[in-house]
Parts: structure tokens; C-alpha cells; sequence
């Protein structure tokens, strides 16, 4: 009876080993069901956003009409990181030096759908002049609809009476990369027949002799010394 008792232990013992988890392993008992179909995402309502969204695009247009969708005009600026201060971007409004700059007051600029940033300061000349030269084309360019038809203002931006097309731009003068001028030339027959791979080595050769050659110079110089001072004795 006792033998029979510890044989039976030993056998449920090895079925619970057998059943354990082992490191990563999953446990036999396959009680991680997903119910995977609530977890797939379809996109049958697109057609219908991209109609809502055009939708909205034109009530918009009409809300601020006649004035350009995109909103105000913004200054350019340039990145402020290493990464990208290389590189020209639409900043948040224009600084005050640049509105004195073109003759434009600050209330003046918002009621005239300019973007004023009174925190921004300007570290470059250059960066001045291209936005002060941006107000003065946006300035010459903009057209005033008086606020009542009977009664319209002499500024220096005359109100108008005639019906302009509304813009439509994402972005109101959007800044135009300058297209790079490439000069061209025929290559002449010393470049032609000049061995690149080759000059490239002999200059590889002098900058890792340089100290060698200087060496051997030097000595070559003191014992030129040494003989011509034998020779006068």
C-alpha cells in the first residue's frame, strides 16, 4: 500500500511538470482567444468624409469671402535648429521692425489681414529686408472692400468698389525656392587627359610624408654643414 501511494504521487507530480509554463512558452490551455473581428478597421466612409470635408472647404470660403481663404499674410522665416535653419519656412506674423519698416501700424496690419508676432525679433538684415519687401508686394497687390458700400476710405490702400476674384491658396504668397544657376563649359584637353586617381595619390603621399621629408632635409642640410666646416679647417 505504501509503494502503490508513492507511485501515484510520482505520476501526478511529472503531469504537473509537464503542464507548466516554460520561459516565454504559452500555456497549453488556449484560454488567450481574441474576438479579432472586433479589432478590424475598415474605411467604407470615405467617400463621405471626402464630401464633408469639400463641403466644409466651401463653406468656409464663402464665410470669409471676399477674403483669402488661407487667412493672413505671414512673414518668411528660417528654422531655428540646426537642422533646419538652413532651410525657409511660413513663420507666425511679422515682427514690428519689419511693419515700421514698411510704414504699416500695428492695428493697421491686422485690420488688413497682415499677421503682426509683436515677441519676434529680427537677428539678420537679410531676414528684414525680404519681409519688408513682402509687405510692400502684398501691400501693392491688396485690394480693400469697404465695410459699407456708401461710404469708402482713402487710405493708402484706396477701398474698391469692383468684384476680385477670391484666393483660393493654401498659402497666401507662398515663398519660391530660386532655381540654381548651373554654368556650362567644354572640358578643355588637359582635363580630358588628366588622371585624377593619380593626383589624388601623390597628394595623399605628400601630406603623410610631410614629417619624414622634413626629417631627411634636415639632416641633410646639418651634414652639409658638418663637411663644408671639415673642409675650411
Amino acid at each position: 500500500m505504501f509503494m502503490l501511494t508513492t507511485g501515484l504521487s510520482c505520476c501526478l507530480s511529472w503531469c504537473v511538470v509537464q503542464n507548466m509554463k516554460h520561459n516565454n512558452q504559452i500555456h497549453s490551455v488556449r484560454k488567450f482567444r481574441k474576438y479579432w473581428q472586433r479589432y478590424v478597421k475598415t474605411w467604407f466612409n470615405q467617400p463621405a468624409r471626402k464630401k464633408s470635408r469639400r463641403t466644409a472647404r466651401a463653406t468656409k470660403a464663402a464665410a470669409v469671402a471676399p477674403r483669402p481663404v488661407a487667412g493672413s499674410v505671414r512673414p518668411v522665416v528660417h528654422g531655428s535648429t540646426v537642422k533646419y535653419n538652413s532651410k525657409v519656412r511660413i513663420g507666425r506674423g511679422f515682427s514690428l521692425a519689419e511693419l515700421k519698416s514698411a510704414k504699416i501700424g500695428k492695428l493697421e496690419a491686422k485690420s488688413l489681414g497682415i499677421a503682426v508676432d509683436a515677441r519676434r525679433r529680427n537677428r539678420s538684415q537679410e531676414g528684414l529686408s525680404a519681409n519688408t519687401q513682402r509687405l510692400k508686394d502684398y501691400r501693392a497687390n491688396l485690394v480693400v472692400f469697404p465695410r459699407n458700400s456708401k461710404k469708402l476710405k482713402n487710405g493708402w490702400a484706396k477701398d474698391s468698389s469692383e468684384i476680385a476674384p477670391q484666393l483660393q491658396d493654401k498659402v497666401i504668397m507662398a515663398p519660391v525656392a530660386a532655381a540654381p544657376s548651373v554654368e556650362t563649359r567644354k572640358i578643355t584637353s588637359d582635363e580630358a587627359s588628366a588622371n585624377t586617381s593619380q593626383k589624388l595619390k601623390a597628394a595623399w603621399n605628400d601630406a603623410r610624408l610631410v614629417g619624414f621629408r622634413e626629417k631627411r632635409a634636415k639632416e641633410r642640410a646639418d651634414k652639409a654643414a658638418q663637411e663644408a666646416l671639415k673642409k675650411a679647417k
